[in-house]
């Protein structure tokens, strides 16, 4: 999962085909993207199943991208990704609208829940362990992203642009996850994740910069509002655990303190509590003034 979404270009081109962009043209009017690596990230898309490349015109040939099965399931994640801005970072380019449950007609936020017994849940209920196949060596970054400044990515009208600077940067989702298994300490972070000196104080600052780490007495602890960022983490985890499965077993295996089965995250609207779909939800717009 982190190799193929710890990508800032693949979610933008992701996210703007979940809105309906499907031909080159469509996401070189919608990126600040060259030529370059547009083509290159379409192709590379193209072989992880995320897209299918599909001729729509022979005289001259033409091809759009259509979504697969595995990019539409990643709604669950993206869903959280937009709440989580909508709380925690209001400074947009534009306001992010409000989501409606078309089921219920309420406009709603998210509840993540235990599928085995439907309790609502948080960082604080579900313990976390490597499985089989996990370790820090195998879930971090075989080599590095240069990344894009927040100035940069300001200037970009990026729709998530926090959440950007922490999925589209394989180290810092890596020294995230860290956080909520209980890495504090520089030291700690840097022989778990194996990252440079650098790339470890850059990170770092950076979350601090953006209220998500607080730094106390040399531990760095999650705020509100990192914490509040835990639904995208277990909805990338079960997204990543479908797709991608090892031979051997999971990678990380996630238990439910409440009911002490495993814990497999299903998101409901809060104000039905029913499981929530994908197609159900509707942006909401707010009215001009």
């Amino acid at each position: 999962m982190l190799g193929v979404l710890g990508d800032e270009w693949t979610l933008l081109i992701i996210q703007r085909a979940l809105l309906g962009s499907t031909r080159y043209n469509d996401f070189v009017a919608a990126l600040p993207i060259s030529d370059s690596v547009l083509t290159g990230r379409l192709r590379s898309l193209v072989a992880a199943d995320l897209l299918a490349r599909r001729q729509y015109q022979t005289h001259p040939p033409r091809w759009e991208y259509a979504l697969t099965a595995r990019s539409r399931s990643l709604w669950p994640m993206l869903m959280s990704i937009w709440e989580w801005e909508r709380r925690w970072v209001p400074a947009h380019v534009e306001p992010l609208p409000a989501m409606c449950h078309g089921l219920c007609g309420s406009e709603f936020s998210p509840l993540v829940t235990c599928q085995a017994c439907r309790a609502t849940a948080t960082e604080k209920d579900v313990v976390a362990q490597w499985g089989p196949s996990g370790s820090w060596s195998r879930s971090v970054p075989a080599t590095t992203n240069r990344r894009r400044s927040a100035t940069r990515r300001g200037r970009a009208g990026l729709l998530f642009p926090q959440t950007m600077s922490v999925i589209g940067d394989r180290w810092a989702f890596a020294l995230l996850v860290g956080t909520f298994v209980g890495l504090t300490r520089f030291t700690d972070f840097r022989s778990q994740l194996g990252a440079p000196p650098g790339t470890v104080a850059d990170r770092l600052a950076l979350f601090a910069a953006d209220g998500i780490l607080v730094n106390a007495r040399g531990r760095y602890q999650l705020t509100e509002k990192g914490r509040g960022f835990f639904p995208v983490l277990v909805t990338a985890l079960r997204w990543a655990q479908l797709w991608y499965p090892a031979p051997e077993g999971p990678a990380v295996q996630l238990t439910h303190a409440g009911c002490g089965g495993p814990f497999i995250p299903v998101l409901v609207c809060d104000q039905c509590a029913t499981e929530l779909r994908g197609a159900q939800v509707i942006a909401v717009h707010p009215l001009p003034e």
